[in-house]
């Protein structure tokens, strides 16, 4: 698979700290230092089957930028595709870090020079077994068509990456940010911290709080959840409430103005349904739910 017919690698390195991806004590150990450290060439047995490809990777890893400590790195080596699409990237999985280590199955992207995602698969890295400390090791990362996001082939200065599971946060409309207490924020935050978040892509609402006013209304506070890579805007909701007999006891539509949930995030919002919404008289509000009409 390895063809290696050229003296300089067509990838670009991507690197980041090793406590993002690895959970081992060193790993999350704060490292300060500015030492730049090389990483030696690390190859598995009878992974390679010439002694001239074995030269002209370790040609090419003396290519590599050193590391800084504390980083893992995917340095992009060459790339190949097949007749029926599929697409293998080759590059150095490379750690700083002074002791060995394995991975777990992670996902990685193939991103082209120009920043356009190619492909994203997930790969077994525990196959790649210890990393020595300080090493360099090659491996093969095999696109199946499936996986492909565009059928363009990498141009020169395409890299692999590690995707990193972004944390679910909170995401606060300026005038809840500047009218909130900060105790109430942090509730707010480990609460998040405690749900599961949506999944990868759905958008979905959560209900905190719901209260009947003195003048009738019906006031109903929301987490809007977006699992999604890309922010959200909402510029029109339709809401039913039911409560807990499982009836409807109230629905409504209300117009959002420049209303956006980021990637990630969860943003609540209290919306107030004044008596003319109300089709109940009697509300049992020890258990409730809202959600947008099914379309």
């Amino acid at each position: 698979m390895l063809f290696l017919g050229r003296n300089k690698k067509s990838g670009k390195d991507s690197t980041i700290s090793s406590e993002k991806l690895l959970k081992t004590e060193e790993a999350a150990a704060v490292q300060t230092s500015e030492e730049e450290i090389e990483t030696a060439l690390s190859i598995m047995p009878g992974w390679m089957d010439s002694p001239e490809k074995e030269y002209v990777l370790r040609f090419l890893n003396n290519q590599c930028q050193p590391l800084k400590p504390n980083q893992i790195s995917l340095s992009g080596i060459e790339w190949n595709e097949d007749a029926d699409g599929r697409l293998t990237a080759t590059a150095f999985v490379r750690s700083s870090l002074s002791k060995a280590i394995t991975f777990d199955e992670v996902p990685i992207l193939l991103i082209d020079a120009d920043g356009e995602l190619l492909a994203r698969g997930m790969f077994d890295l525990s196959l790649l077994g210890e990393l020595p400390p300080k090493s360099s090791r090659p491996w093969h990362f095999e696109f199946v068509i499936e996986e492909r996001l565009s059928t363009k082939q990498p141009s020169e200065g395409w890299k692999l990456a590690f995707e990193l599971k972004q944390q679910h946060s909170l995401d606060l409309a300026k005038s809840w940010e500047q009218s909130m207490a900060e105790e109430d924020k942090e509730k707010l935050r480990e609460f998040l911290k405690r749900v599961q978040p949506p999944k990868p892509g759905e958008v979905n609402f959560m209900g905190l709080q719901a209260a009947i006013k003195e003048e009738g209304s019906l006031h109903i506070t929301l987490l809007v959840r977006n699992g999604s890579d890309q922010g959200i805007k909402i510029e029109s909701l339709p809401l039913i409430v039911e409560d807990a007999s499982g009836e409807v006891v109230a629905h409504g539509g209300f117009n959002l103005e420049d209303f956006e949930v980021k990637a990630h995030t969860s943003k609540p919002w209290t919306f107030v349904f004044p008596a003319s919404m109300i089709v109940k008289e009697q509300l049992d509000l020890s258990a409730w739910k809202a959600y947008p009409p099914q379309v």
